[in-house]
């Protein structure tokens, strides 16, 4: 079993919410940053199901090494047949998602509390 890294760095603060493990970027996130998060996206995404929420909410920049983080969360909650849900509500941010598809296969929401109310949430679904 992995262990997990601190819950809070820099880049990244991790908590539970209604049963999802919430990684919350912040800052800058670059090739740096990244390197940082990493860890915590394998370990929310290295169990059976995991439940995930990804919250770009106070993200300032986010560069291609962002969105490899968020493809591969994505890879690897589908490869264990789990949940990826992700917040971004700015519009730079969500510009990048739309313009690369990732918006249509990981749709967006503008709050974690409108992530996690989707009926979708406790569904299990990617």
């Amino acid at each position: 079993m992995q262990q997990q890294p601190a819950p809070f760095t820099r880049h990244v603060r991790v908590h539970e919410d209604r049963g999802h493990t919430v990684l919350e970027f912040r800052g800058e996130i670059d090739i740096v940053a990244a390197t940082e998060i990493a860890p915590h996206v394998d370990w929310a995404t290295n169990r059976a199901a995991p439940r995930v929420v990804i919250d770009l909410s106070r993200v300032e920049f986010f560069d291609c090494s962002g969105l490899r983080l968020l493809y591969r969360a994505r890879q690897r909650v589908q490869d264990r047949d789990g949940q990826l849900l992700l917040v971004c509500a700015h519009p730079l941010t969500l510009r990048v998602l739309r313009i690369t598809g990732l918006s249509r296969t990981l749709p967006p929401q503008p709050t974690l509390e409108a992530a996690l109310a989707r009926p979708e949430a406790t569904s299990g679904s990617v």
